[in-house]
């Protein structure tokens, strides 16, 4: 029955992406929020298609922590359903993204328009110095940056290295960092074709205030999203 009813979600998400972006793609000579509003309406037919397809709903904790404003949240990275939720939750995201990304036909010139921040990842000190600059404008701009500080997706319970960009920003752009948890993985896979039903939890955690050491800001920032994503997805598995 999963197989079953994945095979219908991707055929509905590969056809409505396929449409947005074409659609979407129309909006380029139009400001970029209308752009960003295309967005939200594009991952709001992806989360709903996902919940009538497949069974799979979503629940958001901590909302209390998004502040108003621009801020930097550091997020677990387990599922490409996490590159979309953001859209929805927060007023208007940029995220860190692999400039491979801007490559790829029509989608690439949406990235470029709604500014998202790319990085490449074989650039050493040149592409971290360009990349705290980029985002240092998107916060300028009063938007949200959002960033995978382990820069792939990872398993469920597993952990990996956080790259040091992430303190580099949290130092140049003096805004809270709310570190974000999740399980996502649970449901929605790395590379995984099944999609399963259940609940996804995503939630925010208090924010980290500003003018910390660098390393004992990762510390913290690293304790809080693992320990967060760990006890998410016992109780998951404990459903």
């Amino acid at each position: 029955m999963i197989f079953i009813r994945s095979i219908f979600f991707n055929i509905w998400f590969f056809g409505i992406s396929t449409l947005s972006i074409l659609l979407l793609v129309l909006t380029l000579p139009l400001p970029r929020a209308v752009l960003n509003k295309g967005f939200k309406v594009w991952m709001t037919l992806v989360m709903g298609g996902m919940r009538v397809l497949v069974g799979l709903s979503y629940e958001v904790r901590g909302r209390e922590n998004i502040p108003v404003g621009p801020a930097l949240y550091s997020s677990k990275h387990q599922s490409a359903w996490d590159t979309g939720i953001f859209f929805l939750l927060l007023e208007d995201a940029s995220f860190v993204l692999k400039k491979e990304l801007l490559s790829i036909p029509l989608y690439g010139l949406l990235l470029k328009k709604d500014k998202m921040v790319a990085i490449d990842r074989e650039g050493g000190g040149l592409a971290l110095r360009q990349l705290v600059r980029d985002s240092q404008a998107v916060i300028e701009d009063g938007r949200q940056l959002v960033i995978f500080p382990e820069g792939t997706r990872s398993q469920p319970g597993a952990k990996l290295p956080y790259h040091p960009g992430i303190a580099a920003i949290y130092k140049k752009t003096g805004v809270p960092v709310i570190p974000v948890a999740l399980n996502s993985g649970l449901f929605w896979g790395r590379r995984s074709f099944d999609k399963k039903p259940g609940k996804i939890i995503i939630e925010f955690l208090p924010p980290l205030i500003p003018g910390m050491e660098r390393k004992t800001f990762i510390a913290e920032l690293e304790s809080r999203v693992e320990k967060a994503s760990n006890r998410l997805i016992s109780e998951a598995s404990n459903v």
